[in-house]
C-alpha cells in the first residue's frame, strides 16, 4: 500500500489484526523493511506497520527532505490509519527517527527498541579530519571529488546525497537525554557503525532503558543472532 506525503509515495504494508495499536518498523539506510520479515513472523499477535523509507524499497525518492520530515511521515500515516499509541522497533537510520519520535511525542510512544541506533555524535580521529580537509580543498579549486564518501553516500543520487549529508551531521545528544520512554538497547559487540560506546552513551542518556549486548553479532545484530534478539524483545514486551 502506498501513501503519498510531500508529495512522495510512500509504501507500507500492515501485518496482523488492525488495532488503534500499533507497532513501528524503522529499517536502516539502504534498506526496506524486509529486514524485520523474520520478527513480524515471530509475533503473530502483534499488529505490526512496517515503513520503507524514502528512496528505499518502493517508496519514492523524496527531494530535500530533513531526518525531522521523516519522522513526520511516520506520524503523519499513523494518523491517517487512525493508530494512536505505538510500539517502535529502529534499526540504524531507523533509530535516529525512533529517537526523535520518543523524545517529541511521549504520549504517543509506548515503548521503544533500538538496535545498532544511530544518531549518537560520533568520535571522529585524525584521519576522519584530514579527509574532509582533502575533500574540501579539492572542490574548492575545481578537481574530481567524486571518490570521496562512504559506500552509502556514493549509491546515492545527487539529490539523496544532499538529504544523506544533513542526516549524519544531525546529532540527536540532546534530543535523548529528554526521553521517559522505556527503552531495550539492542546491540552487537562487534557492531563498527554503530559501535558500544554510542550504545553506552544512549544507556546513560535515557533513565529508563536498558542495554544488551549481544556476543558475536554486528550491526545487524537482530539478524546474526536472531534468537537471542527474539528472546529480549520478548522479555521486554512482556513487561510493557
Amino acid at each position: 500500500m502506498f501513501y503519498s506525503f510531500n508529495g512522495v509515495n510512500v509504501f507500507y504494508s500492515l501485518h496482523g489484526f488492525p488495532s488503534f495499536k500499533a507497532t513501528v518498523l524503522l529499517h536502516g539506510w539502504g534498506r526496506d523493511s524486509g529486514d524485520f520479515e523474520q520478527l513480524v513472523n515471530q509475533f503473530p499477535d502483534r499488529y505490526f506497520l512496517a515503513i520503507d523509507f524514502p528512496p528505499f524499497g518502493q517508496s519514492d525518492e523524496p527531494e530535500s527532505w530533513s531526518i525531522f520530515t521523516y519522522a513526520q511521515m511516520v506520524i503523519s500515516l499513523c494518523e491517517h490509519l487512525k493508530i494512536t499509541e505505538i510500539d517502535l522497533v529502529g534499526h540504524s537510520f531507523g533509530g535516529r527517527i525512533a529517537i526523535l519520535l520518543c523524545a517529541v511525542n511521549r504520549s504517543f510512544v509506548h515503548s521503544c527498541i533500538l538496535t545498532g541506533s544511530a544518531g549518537i555524535k560520533p568520535k571522529r580521529n585524525f584521519s576522519y579530519h584530514y579527509k574532509v580537509a582533502k575533500y574540501k580543498l579539492l572542490k574548492r579549486f575545481g578537481k574530481d571529488v567524486s571518490g570521496f564518501g562512504s559506500a552509502d553516500y556514493q549509491a546515492l543520487s545527487s539529490n539523496m546525497k544532499k538529504t544523506f549529508v544533513g542526516i549524519v551531521n544531525t546529532h540527536l545528544d540532546a534530543f535523548a537525554k529528554t526521553i521517559s520512554t522505556p527503552i531495550l538497547l539492542v546491540y552487537g559487540e562487534n557492531d563498527c557503525q554503530t559501535p558500544l560506546y554510542m550504545a553506552k552513551k544512549l544507556n546513560k542518556y535515557i533513565r529508563n532503558s536498558r542495554l544488551e549486548i549481544i556476543a558475536n553479532g554486528g550491526h545487524f545484530a537482530f539478524k546474526d543472532c536472531p534468537m537471542v534478539f527474539y528472546s529480549l524483545v520478548k522479555r521486554f514486551w512482556e513487561k510493557k
